[in-house]
């Protein structure tokens, strides 16, 4: 009997694949960087009976139109509005994604980004290494404090509650906003649920780790970021379609807001020409939230482990709601 073939989007290490290569038949598009050309894609899921997705790859009606046999989509992420879920569902074929194991992991990358913004340190180091650096001065790339302030976290789940407790070793004041109130958060972190507007008035560091879904899709526009302080920094390190760009940079160049730290963009990825990162106050990462060397392993194994429980006729892992 031959194997299920696994066809995945992107390189991975052999270190992670070689324990599932006596199952399965895995093929993978050898470039790490460069995604998979979408007529390559196209050719493959016609024998595939499972895929490996990066969040970048469009899997939608089309790609569930050209399968045959196709039984499982494992997408490396927590995030899966990639994927067309109804198209996915007609067809018969479960979704997966990868939530819990990379928490930590994006909760730091997010506290990094809110420190890093604040206390200007890459400002403060391309100042160094550009030479600049020849006296010291009272004021010089002073920054914001972040102990004693007060955090806003506008989408409570399980990055949300981590982001949280990092804060309590900076002895913040917690707001959040959230469909729902997490009364177990509460109690434990000492947060405080309250209204998006108030916790747009109130806090010092407003941080987006909310889905993207119909209802949230541009919630950060131009209202507001004029509800917030006039020395708040915006975060963002859940999706770039959250925020309105534009509403954001015109915020920032005249001194709305102090600043902003993303790690997502609307599009990615973008181009060093991009208004945003004209402006000093802004650092920018590659959305690289679980890239950590020891979480993105794990995520990938998790891929592989949810497509061998669904080809064994198990129920998956970590299901995606409509597969």
């Amino acid at each position: 009997m031959s194997k299920p073939f696994v066809y995945i989007t992107r390189k991975l290490p052999e270190s992670v694949i070689e324990a599932f290569e006596s199952v399965f038949k895995i093929e993978m598009w050898p470039e790490e960087e460069v995604p998979v050309e979408r007529g390559v894609l196209l050719e493959k899921v016609q024998h595939a009976d499972a895929l490996i997705t990066m969040l970048s790859d469009q899997v939608n009606h089309e790609i569930f139109e050209k399968q045959t046999n196709l039984k499982v989509v494992a997408n490396l992420a927590v995030g899966y509005d990639n994927i067309d879920l109804n198209a996915a569902k007609e067809a018969g074929v479960v979704v997966t994604n990868t939530p819990d194991v990379l928490t930590d992991t994006t909760a730091d990358l997010t506290f990094g980004l809110l420190l890093a913004t604040a206390r200007r340190l890459m400002e403060a180091e391309r100042y160094v290494k550009n030479n600049s650096w020849e006296n010291w001065a009272p004021l010089l790339m002073a920054g914001q404090d972040v102990h004693h302030k007060t955090i806003g976290i506008v989408g409570m789940g399980r990055i949300g509650e981590t982001v949280a407790k990092r804060a309590t070793g900076f002895e913040m004041e917690i707001l959040y906003h959230n469909r729902s109130r997490k009364r177990e958060a509460e109690e434990k972190i000492g947060a405080t649920y309250v209204g998006f507007e108030e916790l747009l008035k109130r806090s010092d560091f407003v941080v987006c780790l909310a889905p993207l879904t119909e209802e949230t899709k541009g919630m950060f526009n131009k209202e507001a970021f004029e509800r917030m302080k006039s020395r708040a920094i915006f975060i963002n390190a859940s999706r770039g379609a959250l925020v309105d760009e534009e509403a954001l940079y015109d915020a920032i160049h005249q001194n709305v807001i102090a600043g902003a730290g993303l790690d997502v963009f609307k599009n990615e990825p973008i181009s060093a020409d991009h208004p945003l990162l004209t402006l000093e106050q802004v650092v920018a990462t590659p959305h690289i939230g679980s890239a950590s060397e020891e979480t993105r392993k794990t995520m990938m194994t998790l891929c592989l482990d949810n497509i061998q429980h669904v080809l064994n006729g198990k129920e998956a892992k970590t299901p995606v709601g409509a597969g």
